[in-house]
């Protein structure tokens, strides 16, 4: 069992070596009960407080210990054990333990363990308290024809919610736990008949193999499911926070993942075309989805190619601007004393630093920040003839473009790209700004995310065929093959 607990293979006969692995811990609860009048008939109750609900553990072990008469009146303790074990205490489960490891983890959890002189096994019952958040919309991905509802911290919550849409017995959800010390449950999720065997048992099989000490933050997880592809600033996984767009992830083939305290879900494998889609793709109109996931990409391309064209057209290329355009950028430009190229990198960086200020302070200071920051520096670098206009424009639109990207981490890593397309374009004009396109091009076409290239909807995938175009969604009717990136089991979805 993975942990950094001390093992205990030990029959766990008494309490006293349960309290030692808890010593020092202001938060672990002992407590002696009587089974009738007799002292001699002692059961020791362990609990940790916080872990535990105090109304299930009064409710369900307390009272029917102390005012059930059966429990009273049976002649010995292994009778009153056999009792408990059978239903005479009132939890949903009930579990014989024999090692202490077993014990302790079950305390972690939210049990409360019950040790009877003499026997060799514990008997241990849930009582977990189930405080968590409330299930609220999804703040990150807002829709506007959808479900109103979004993934919390509990990961049982969580399998729930996909549990209510997808009702159907053939979904399968795997548990692993991770974190030598953490001791996180991960969950894996797909549905069999449709997900490919051989993808599923991969997947399970990178999770098990995570060794680190605690799963606490998304990025745990993503870097390690990754394997080798830690080459690249873009995401080799999408996550989400909406039920419903996992749901059909797993619906097209794909495999779930889901970790314990995260309020998040990721869907494997990870192809470049799953981070332009949103929610909303199949609430809409064809043609309305169509056209929005068509200018998602001219976004994309808008806030890499942008800067880099502008300082190529600019510094090498003069004669392929416009004349009026031409005079009216040399005019603003006579008064700055910096090169095109420091302009565009300048601003570029102020662009990010502004970006990184607005989201590290609280809401109403940050969204304060971010707008006096970009009037003031914007409009204070323009009059003091630091920058000019042009180089604010071009930068100004690259940088509202990425916000178009649903997927900030896809955005994020374009942003890397659009610094080094633009130093490429300073040092060699348009031929340079070919070269890094044709090199992002390269690069991306060697990615895998467990064996399908990232360049799927763009080719055959893992050797079979799509069903539908990537850029236009046909009508939901028409949709007759599942999307998934790896071939499936059940390809077709409907008649």
């Amino acid at each position: 069992m993975k942990g950094g607990m001390q093992s205990h293979g030990t029959p766990t006969n008494t309490a006293d070596g349960i309290a030692q692995v808890f010593e020092g811990c202001a938060d672990f609860g002992r407590r002696t009960l009587y089974l009738g009048d007799d002292p001699q008939r002692a059961v020791e109750m362990l609990y940790i407080v916080g872990q535990v609900r105090n109304e299930r553990a009064s409710d369900y072990v307390l009272r029917p210990l102390t005012q059930c008469k059966d429990l009273a009146e049976v002649a010995t303790l292994d009778e009153a054990y056999d009792r408990m074990a059978k239903g005479c205490l009132y939890s949903l489960a009930v579990s014989e333990r024999t090692t202490a490891d077993q014990v302790v983890f079950d305390l972690v959890n939210g049990w409360v363990a019950l040790f009877f002189p003499g026997k060799d096994k514990v008997l241990t019952l849930m009582t977990a308290t189930e405080e968590k958040r409330s299930i609220s919309p999804p703040d990150n991905e807002p829709d506007v024809k959808g479900a109103m509802d979004c993934f919390v911290e509990s990961i049982r919550t969580n399998t729930s919610l996909v549990r209510r849409r997808l009702r159907a017995p053939e979904l399968r959800i795997w548990e692993t736990f991770v974190g030598r010390q953490s001791v996180t449950p991960v969950d894996v999720l797909y549905i069999k008949g449709i997900t490919d065997p051989k993808l599923a048992r991969q997947v399970e099989e990178q999770v098990a193999a995570i060794d680190l000490d605690a799963m606490l933050m998304t990025g745990n997880l993503e870097q390690y499911m990754v394997g080798e592809e830690t080459r690249t600033p873009f995401p080799m996984s999408l996550y989400t926070q909406r039920p419903d767009r996992f749901c059909q992830a797993l619906l097209e083939g794909r495999v779930g993942l889901m970790a314990d305290g995260l309020p998040f879900a990721w869907m494997l494998p990870g192809t470049i075309d799953q981070f332009f889609k949103t929610g909303q793709d199949r609430a809409f109109h064809w043609m309305a989805a169509s056209a929005l996931n068509v200018i998602r990409w001219l976004c994309a391309y808008v806030t890499i190619l942008v800067p880099g064209l502008y300082i190529a057209l600019v510094t090498f290329h003069p004669e392929a601007i416009p004349v009026k355009l031409a005079l009216s950028i040399v005019a603003a430009k006579q008064e700055v004393p910096f090169s095109t190229v420091f302009e565009v990198l300048i601003m570029l960086l102020a662009f990010e630093v502004l970006q990184e200020a607005g989201l590290r302070l609280p809401s109403p200071i940050g969204a304060t920040v971010s707008i006096l920051g970009g009037l003031v520096v914007g409009n204070a670098a323009v009059e003091a003839h630091i920058v000019s206009p042009a180089v604010l424009i071009a930068v100004a639109i690259a940088g509202v473009a990425g916000y178009a990207m649903p997927s900030q981490d896809f955005a994020a890593a374009l942003r890397l790209w659009r610094f080094l397309l633009a130093i490429l374009a300073s040092a060699a004009g348009l031929f340079g700004l070919a070269a890094g396109c044709a090199a992002l091009i390269y690069h991306l076409a060697g990615l895998e995310t467990f064996g399908v290239p990232y360049l799927a909807p763009f080719t055959s995938g893992a050797g079979e065929p799509r069903g539908h175009p990537s850029l236009l969604r046909p009508p939901l009717p028409r949709m007759k093959w599942r999307d998934g990136a790896r071939h499936t089991l059940n390809r077709r979805n409907q008649r």
